[in-house]
């Protein structure tokens, strides 16, 4: 299930609200500027290439107006899984918009807006739009499994890496 769960980055162990209707979800990101949708599925087959997920969502990818996607994906079987999610959980900001749309599995996408975080729990045809310049950072949890799509404009819209380890005092994915 899709959450939102609003922390003050006094108070990292107890969030002050947890939302899971999708109107609230919406109403609550769209405030900061952060758009939360959910596509309808498209079909894959089991092993599809990089390049057939991406052909089954063009539609909705081309609705949103980024010139270039990549699907990342890992499992628990990956043989770094640790570091990639060592490397996620690195708090950074985006120099373009992005957007992370979920094909399968789940992720945590913590967004550190002024004083608050805002953990959304993303699965399975969810979507996030994520303004240039916002802090956040991603859980894939410690037995990942997940593909995604990550949605971006340029190249040169590199990441930002702050020095803050922040995201190492909030929940995880698992947590």
């Amino acid at each position: 299930m899709s959450y939102v769960a609003v922390y003050h980055v006094a108070t990292p162990d107890t969030p002050n609200k947890v939302l899971t209707h999708l109107d609230d979800i919406v109403a609550t990101l769209a405030e900061h500027g952060v758009r939360f949708e959910r596509w309808q599925p498209s079909p894959i087959e089991k092993g599809a290439s990089d390049a057939d997920m991406i052909a089954a969502y063009q539609a909705q990818i081309d609705s949103l107006g980024y010139a270039k996607e990549e699907v990342f994906s890992v499992t628990s079987a990956h043989p770094q899984k640790d570091q990639v999610r060592a490397q996620l959980l690195k708090e950074r900001r985006f120099s373009e918009d992005h957007a992370r749309f979920f094909i399968a599995g789940q992720g945590l996408i913590a967004l550190h807006v002024e004083d608050y975080v805002y953990a959304v729990r993303c699965e399975k045809n969810d979507v996030l739009l994520i303004p240039a310049g916002l802090l956040h950072w991603i859980d894939i949890g410690e037995n990942p499994h997940f593909v995604m799509l990550h949605l971006f404009n340029t190249a040169e819209g590199e990441t930002a890496l702050t020095d803050d380890e922040m995201a190492l005092r909030f929940p995880g994915l698992d947590d």
